[in-house]
């Protein structure tokens, strides 16, 4: 009995010494509460701010422990009730623009993120007055906020595109801004909503990856270009080297999105590139000029190599369900398929020579897979030969050693006993 006695007081000394809950009265009240008033009270157990430490008051000032209203939510106390719109931004920095409180909750935390939201259209427009504008919670949620990376967050990768739409593919809210409200619907068909609503690929873009997201402001036709590069490096470079440079420069044409647009950016296919209908090339160019001729010449030699490619694949594919050997010619056919994307990737340069360099190199892999593919092929053909000879020899010598036999039991019959 003494070990328990023990271990009981040990636990009742432990229990004792812990400190006891806080007391906050405005939960305790609006959970009595019905409707609006209640919501926060219910989900605010949730709010990342709630789960560090912070208590209603952090925001909404009073004395939360004060069970008297005169007290918990006395102007002494620094109680504000509802907070304006104008006043979120400011009120949120209070905290989220204190490099000492950020590092203590949140070290990896910017703290740049009042001073962004006023640079952007938002921002600049609720300091004139404008409270139509979305600000922190619009996009955050209010008392039941939780981090970015939280599947349930409004500004995850994953629901931000939805987030934005909320204002922005509402034609009611947006009627007296003079902007389309179709950017939604137009990035549901693009090659980014395919990213992330069906692969879940969190690094595919979403609005705040080129409008930004504290900074918000549409990209300007110079910044396009630098927009999209911060993906698609490669493919700025080799823009920057060609012709269309200056051109779009010189017609205030935003590069990226003359070809490929901006929200409803489709999966970039051969088919855009050439003379043929459907081509973005002719939307510009005509017959007789050079740039009609090169793009003509870019698409040969895409097709070209396209077909190598598939000729080679067929046999490769043919000769190893033919149980042959064949590993060497799809290491090369490989290595084709890479000269291929080099090839389209080397469009953006809108040179014929860089296109034909790099489809030159895949054609002379595709050729050296396909011979490969066609030997293994005959190589299989002679084996068979070469089997259903040895096959028949066989047969032969059976054939031969049978009627030896039988001769030789004839010659037996025939002489008798003796």
């Amino acid at each position: 009995m003494k070990p328990l006695f023990a271990a009981a007081l040990l636990f009742a000394a432990a229990a004792w010494a812990q400190p006891a809950a806080t007391q906050d009265t405005c939960v305790e009240c609006h959970s009595l509460l019905d409707g609006t008033l209640a919501h926060p009270a219910q989900v605010f157990a949730d709010d990342i701010h709630s789960q560090s430490g912070f208590t209603c008051a952090g925001c909404h000032g009073g004395d939360p422990t004060s069970s008297d209203p005169e007290i918990s939510m006395s102007a002494a106390k620094g109680f504000r009730g509802k907070i304006s719109r104008q006043e979120t931004p400011a009120m949120c920095a209070r905290c989220h623009s204190d490099a000492e409180v950020m590092h203590r909750y949140k070290p990896q935390q910017r703290v740049d993120q009042l001073a962004q939201y006023r640079t952007s259209v938002h921002g600049q427009r609720l300091a004139a007055g404008d409270l139509n504008v979305a600000n922190c919670v619009d996009c955050h949620s209010v008392h039941d906020i939780r981090e970015a990376r939280h599947a349930l967050s409004p500004v995850h990768p994953l629901r931000l595109p939805q987030t934005c739409a909320r204002c922005h593919a509402d034609a009611e809210h947006m009627k007296d801004y003079g902007i389309p409200t179709d950017q939604f619907a137009k990035y549901q068909g693009s090659v980014h909503w395919h990213a992330v609503s069906v692969r879940r690929d969190l690094s595919a873009p979403t609005c705040a990856t080129c409008h930004g997201n504290h900074g918000a402001t549409p990209p300007g036709v110079a910044s396009v270009e630098n927009v999209c590069g911060n993906c698609h490096v490669v493919f700025e470079r080799l823009f920057d080297e060609s012709p269309h440079k200056a051109a779009f420069e010189a017609m205030g044409l935003a590069a990226c999105i003359v070809c490929h647009g901006n929200h409803e950016i489709a999966q970039p296919t051969v088919a855009m590139l050439g003379v043929a209908e459907g081509a973005v090339c002719v939307d510009c160019h005509s017959e007789g000029e050079t740039a009609y001729t090169v793009a003509a010449g870019m698409r040969e030699q895409l097709d070209k190599l396209s077909g190598a490619l598939e000729n080679a694949e067929a046999i490769l594919e043919q000769a190893e369900q033919s149980g042959m050997e064949v590993s060497q010619g799809q290491i090369e056919l490989s290595s084709a398929h890479e000269a291929w994307i080099k090839a389209r990737v080397q469009v953006h340069a809108f040179r014929l020579e860089a296109v034909e360099e790099a489809a030159s190199e895949g054609l002379t892999l595709a050729q050296n897979s396909l011979e490969t593919g066609q030997q293994a092929l005959e190589e299989k053909d002679f084996r068979r030969q070469g089997l259903a000879i040895s096959l028949l020899t066989i047969l032969v010598t059976m054939a031969g050693l049978w009627l030896a036999v039988r001769e030789i039991e004839s010659r037996r019959s025939r002489a008798g006993p003796g």
